[in-house]
């Protein structure tokens, strides 16, 4: 069964769980697409090429935001989705698709960035011929987007991550990062947010390192493996990242530190809930990606019908998910991310 956000935001209260935050990625199938017309709802954006560009293909989160919830809110206002990216996250691995999809005269893309800055030229180049950009998950900067549709607060995030490996190791102790590629815009903002946290409220807890596993399984694999080599006294890690965590679990479910290092992060219930019933993880976060790319899809079909300009104070309806309001500097936040832990992760299936 899948849970919408607010059923998410819903069963937090009742398990009283704290909150917290997510990013993404990894990938295959270099240049391929997936496109399909809609056959559901109404709307004024009937035939509108809603074109989603994630980080990278052949990743779980973005096969959820992407193929799941974009898809389906494109079907539902009848217009026409496809989905095209790189094979690898690099910063500059998204700009070709960019220009070639507003070369095609697609009225909307939807877009994870790999980097703030790389790909702004031809999103602007994209911008002036006309078509409508909404980022998500991971912003570029405000200038080159008409909108960011933002899963959670950095602050919110980088807090509950924090609070969730604090709660692990009894507040003190050495701690690492596990990070995606050392370029991505989310991950660094939650980053340098923790190191604040970690000075102001955990004194006792130290951040011994950050590594970037670069959204490669293989990469974090091995990186975690180094990571405990190289500090042998280390209690925790955070790794907020779908790729990054699950790789981390892997390693530690078979290793003499499963038990005595704590790890928690960003993740899928699909993809972790192994390592939460057999111990290896005690808690994770995550919002459901669905939802957001759903989100995002409703948030171009606003831009391009002219119903909302991206100002601060705009507002639209997004399906099922219903009214949202545009904040400062373009924003729109989906809202609470939620903690899972082995008491819940069973109701969730994605």
């Amino acid at each position: 069964m899948k849970f919408s956000h607010r059923r998410l935001t819903a069963c937090a209260a009742v398990v009283a769980t704290a909150t917290l935050g997510l990013t993404a990625c990894g990938g295959s199938d270099n240049g391929s697409s997936n496109a399909s017309s809609g056959n559901g709802g109404g709307g004024s954006s009937s035939g509108t090429t809603v074109t989603f560009i994630p980080k990278n293909l052949g990743n779980p989160y973005f096969d959820a935001s992407d193929k799941d919830g974009g898809k389906k809110a494109v079907e539902e206002f009848k217009g026409k989705y496809q989905e095209v990216g790189p094979d690898t996250a690099t910063p500059d691995g998204q700009v070709s698709f960019i220009n070639t999809a507003a070369q095609q005269g697609v009225k909307a893309l939807v877009i994870s960035a790999d980097d703030p800055k790389a790909p702004c030229s031809a999103i602007k180049q994209a911008m002036s011929a006309g078509t409508k950009v909404v980022t998500f998950d991971s912003d570029t900067s405000a200038d080159c987007r008409d909108l960011f549709v933002n899963q959670a607060t950095a602050e919110g995030i980088a807090k509950t991550e924090v609070d969730e490996i604090a709660k692990q190791i009894g507040d003190t102790g050495e701690i690492a990062i596990l990070s995606a590629a050392a370029n991505a815009t989310n991950q660094n903002a939650w980053i340098d947010l923790m190191k604040k946290d970690l000075a102001a409220d955990h004194p006792n807890i130290k951040l011994v390192d950050t590594v970037y596993g670069n959204d490669d399984d293989q990469t974090s694999f091995d990186k975690t493996a180094a990571l405990l080599q190289d500090h042998p006294n280390l209690k925790g890690i955070i790794s907020p990242t779908t790729v990054g965590i699950a790789a981390a679990a892997r390693y530690l479910d078979t290793s003499s530190s499963k038990g005595k290092v704590a790890l928690t992060g960003l993740g899928t219930p699909n993809q972790m809930r192994k390592y939460v019933k057999d111990g290896t993880v005690t808690s994770f976060a995550l919002w459901n990606p669905s939802d957001l790319g759903y989100l995002a899809a409703y948030a171009a079909k606003a831009l391009v019908d002219g119903d909302i300009t991206g100002k601060s104070g705009d507002s639209f309806t997004a399906g099922k998910l219903g009214k949202f309001t545009v904040g400062d500097n373009g924003t729109v936040l989906l809202g609470d991310p939620f903690v899972f832990t082995k008491d819940n992760i069973d109701q969730f299936n994605f």
